[in-house]
């Protein structure tokens, strides 16, 4: 059996070989370059292909994949949105994604609201130059805020439990209510979340419905100084529209792991290159915003997960079986 990976870091070389071993794989293609026409002639004779986020698995990819033989697709991934499904279903091909434990994101994002209520960044700059001063700098304490917390998935459901400790007000929304939740948090509708609360942060799947959720009217109805937090994705975000209201102070900081057409820029090295993303170069420029580099995720732990998913689940496929990743 030949497996090629796809877009591989080299944090995740030993996992992909030690699972692949495992797995039976007989030969096992790695290369850090994403899956497109180009470099497709490296799956010839695989019985499956993994990429992790930046490759886009169009028609096109499918249709040929499908003329090599491959059969199964996994991405290093939770989210899937770069992959056609309805053409991979056409042409034959399984899909299958990454799942790793909810606590890293869940901590990060954490970690993401406390920075930016004690005012983290502008502190940062200020001892890097010897500048000692306090002006500007006066925080909030969490236990008096009230936060609400958009998705209540597995990610979602960790922050709940993770902020309850901090003795806040906590407010969830999802389409989905789990009685778990519940002991931790309350149900509300989004207006609500969006007219009460101190901070918010976005757990919820890009799908269509959540499209640019925040948006020009989602910012109008909430709080003056309110506290905006994604760790999700960006596309969940209207980054006019943050912008706008960080320009005008109605947003009182904004903290970003994600963001709109971050693909080609996030995980690559850029210092001497110009970033072609003028909203991304505009928004980072305010000492009230953070932004990292798409890294929420990025534990020992998570790594493992997903190339363990990646590597079981094309095996599987290849077996004719059925893939549920175990995370123990």
């Amino acid at each position: 059996m030949k497996l090629t990976a796809y877009e591989v870091r080299k944090d995740e070389e030993e996992n992909l070989r030690k699972y692949a071993q495992r797995c039976g794989v007989d030969e096992l293609v790695i290369t850090g370059e994403p899956l497109t026409g180009e470099t497709l002639e490296l799956a010839e004779g695989a019985a499956g292909v993994t990429t992790l986020g930046q490759s886009v698995i169009n028609e096109d990819i499918c249709r040929q994949l499908h003329q090599m033989g491959v059969t199964g697709y996994s991405t290093r991934s939770v989210g899937y949105n770069h992959v056609d499904l309805e053409a991979a279903k056409k042409y034959g091909i399984r899909v299958s994604n990454a799942s790793y434990s909810p606590h890293g994101v869940a901590e990060y994002t954490v970690m993401m609201i406390l920075m930016s209520l004690r005012k983290y960044k502008p502190a940062l700059y200020r001892i890097n130059v010897n500048d000692y001063s306090l002006d500007g700098l006066v925080g909030g304490e969490l236990c008096e805020m009230t936060v609400g917390i958009i998705g209540t998935g597995k990610i979602g459901e960790t922050v709940i439990r993770n902020l309850a400790g901090f003795g806040c007000r906590i407010y969830a929304y999802d389409i989905y209510e789990k009685e778990e939740v519940k002991k931790y948090a309350v149900y509300r509708d989004l207006d609500t979340i969006y007219k009460e609360c101190d901070i918010i942060s976005l757990h919820t799947p890009l799908m269509d419905s959540t499209y640019h959720m925040i948006d020009r009217d989602a910012v109008k109805k909430m709080k003056k100084g309110v506290i905006l937090v994604n760790c999700a994705r960006g596309e969940l975000m209207d980054i006019e529209a943050v912008t706008r209201g960080v320009e005008d102070e109605k947003i009182g900081a904004v903290a970003l792991d994600v963001f709109e057409n971050e693909n080609g820029i996030y995980h690559h090295d850029r210092r001497t290159e110009i970033i072609k993303n003028r909203d991304m170069a505009y928004l980072r420029q305010f000492p009230n915003v953070i932004m990292t580099q798409h890294m929420a995720f990025y534990t020992r732990q998570a790594v493992d997960s997903m190339v363990k998913c990646g590597v079981e689940s094309l095996a599987a496929f290849a077996r004719q079986q059925d893939y549920f990743c175990r995370l123990a």
